[in-house]
């Protein structure tokens, strides 16, 4: 079954163009990301009502997919949150999320 990884992000607007580079589908998260097998595809949305409020799904064929990533990538994937993880002046995990197929 696959799965979403949600996160939610409030970013200051000068740095929003950088940001919105950086966590787009083709920016460098999801490059990191395609590395690993069982990578899907990642969604940057932008909230309507709130300036400066972002969500990211990066979606995964299965949760083992996911947890297996993580591992092998750990260092690569701390570098580059340490690299633009200043970007965002709030980062919060939403979860993660099996997706229904009725």
């Amino acid at each position: 079954m696959s799965c979403s990884v949600i996160w939610e992000f409030a970013v200051e607007e000068r740095l929003r163009p950088e940001f919105e580079r950086a966590y787009a589908p083709g920016g460098p998260w999801a490059r990191l990301f395609s590395e690993g097998d069982g990578f899907l595809e990642t969604r940057l949305l932008r909230a309507k009502e709130s300036p400066g409020v972002y969500q990211t799904i990066d979606r995964w064929a299965s949760r083992e997919a996911y947890a297996n990533f993580k591992r092998s990538f750990a260092e690569r994937y701390d570098a580059l949150d340490e690299e633009v993880g200043d970007l965002s002046r709030r980062e919060t995990y939403i979860g993660l999320f099996d997706e229904i197929d009725v």
